[in-house]
């Protein structure tokens, strides 16, 4: 077997040995309609613990299972604060449970948000958004997300006001930020019903969502990123006429360009982020093209860096880059600074690192020279491309 090839199916080998069962562990349990909700102890992001007992005494209470990183969780990040909002004052009670545990995620798979599901990731987030309800971490121990049954993020459970479940599933239909898109009213729908004392009449619904990130799939999420480390880069010469191919950009692809070197100090120390993006965005069209200025005779001391920052393609970059009539994102530039400049990016001043980051029809998204804020290209980099599936909706 190809040793590429081994490298990316290695994780597959891990599904049978991580104790999960379809996915979920095999002590989860299943709420059915009529049950007690389950108590918990859970921190806050306002810095206290927090017991079901503090949720009582309401018409109805709200459970919901959401993360910091799914793009079915922020489509509804909007809607579940104007449903608080209006509920609150009718008696209803609502508190929102992260499940998941940073370990249980591979790096691609945070490409919709500039937040990864940590405890310490939370509170920036709620921020963010403006939400005024307690938001609680359960990943540590992810009793909670077993003792609910949550199979995914978001997954809603309502309760009347003898904490008896009266219906579970999605908050909506959904799964667009766009509230037009909007056609069944699942948990309003629900808390309707339970205010003016009537049954539910949808009781359940499947959850859509990203699926919970046990702490068991940390093995095979470090299989994953141990598989990218081990992928084997290739650096290929590169003139002004292919950097202006490149500056084109007919993939359909967000490109990041990086130029730099193996004998500039900024650029060594901002490498890594650079990595990070391009493994954070990988799920997506997004692709980090990096330009040496080495000199040609140092070619594979470039290769050997680019190798050591673990810069080879994943699966789906080899793909993208095959679909492009490339072999590889790497290049070391044979001409002069001024024909670089020309073809890349006529705003270089000169100095490197220098990064742009362009849009499928040639926008600039981002521009800096020197050491980048990752978070920053990482912003510009989602507010063209969402945060959520499909179109964004005017603000």
């Amino acid at each position: 077997m190809p040793r590429l090839l081994a490298l990316l199916l290695a994780p597959l080998a891990l599904l049978a040995q991580d104790g999960l069962v379809n996915g979920h562990p095999a002590d989860i349990q299943t709420l059915k309609i009529g049950d007690k909700a389950p108590d918990f102890d859970l921190p806050g992001i306002d810095g206290r613990n927090h017991k079901l007992s503090e949720y009582t005494g309401g018409k109805a209470l709200v459970v919901l299972f959401t993360s910091n990183h799914c793009p079915t969780s922020h489509s509804i990040e909007r809607r579940l604060q104007r449903f608080w909002d209006e509920y609150r004052p009718k008696g209803v009670k609502l508190v929102a449970i992260n499940p998941n545990h940073p370990e249980g995620l591979s790096r691609d798979e945070l490409g919709y948000g500039e937040f990864g599901d940590s405890f310490e990731e939370m509170r920036p987030y709620a921020a963010k958004n403006g939400w005024t309800f307690d938001y609680l971490y359960d990943g540590e121990r992810q009793a909670t997300a077993r003792a609910y049954g949550c199979l995914a993020t978001p997954h809603v459970f309502v309760f009347d006001a003898d904490l008896r479940l009266r219906y579970k599933g999605r908050f909506d239909d959904s799964g667009q930020l766009d509230d037009a898109t909007v056609k069944s009213h699942d948990v309003r729908n629900a808390v309707d019903a339970i205010l003016a004392g009537q049954p539910v009449a949808l009781a359940e619904t499947r959850p859509m969502g990203c699926s919970t990130k046990w702490r068991e799939k940390k093995a095979r999420t470090a299989a994953v990123h141990a598989a990218w480390a081990k992928a084997p880069v290739a650096v290929e010469a590169i003139d002004a006429a292919g950097v202006a191919k490149l500056r084109a950009n007919g993939s359909g692809n967000v490109r990041i360009f990086n130029v730099w070197a193996t004998w500039c100090a900024p650029c060594v120390q901002e490498f890594p982020d650079l990595v990070d993006l391009s493994r954070q965005f990988d799920m997506r069209n997004v692709e980090l093209i990096t330009l040496s200025l080495d000199k040609p005779a140092d070619l594979p001391k470039a290769q050997a860096f680019l190798q050591k920052q673990a810069a080879g393609p994943s699966s789906r970059q080899n793909s993208r880059t095959r679909n492009d009539g490339r072999s590889t994102n790497h290049y070391l530039f044979t001409g002069t600074p001024d024909e670089l400049a020309a073809a890349l990016d006529k705003e270089m001043a000169g100095p490197i690192p220098h990064t742009l980051v362009l849009a499928p029809n040639g926008d600039v998204l981002f521009r800096h020279t020197g050491v980048i804020d990752r978070e920053k290209v990482a912003s510009a980099i989602l507010d063209r491309i969402n945060r959520f599936y499909g179109p964004a909706p005017k603000r």
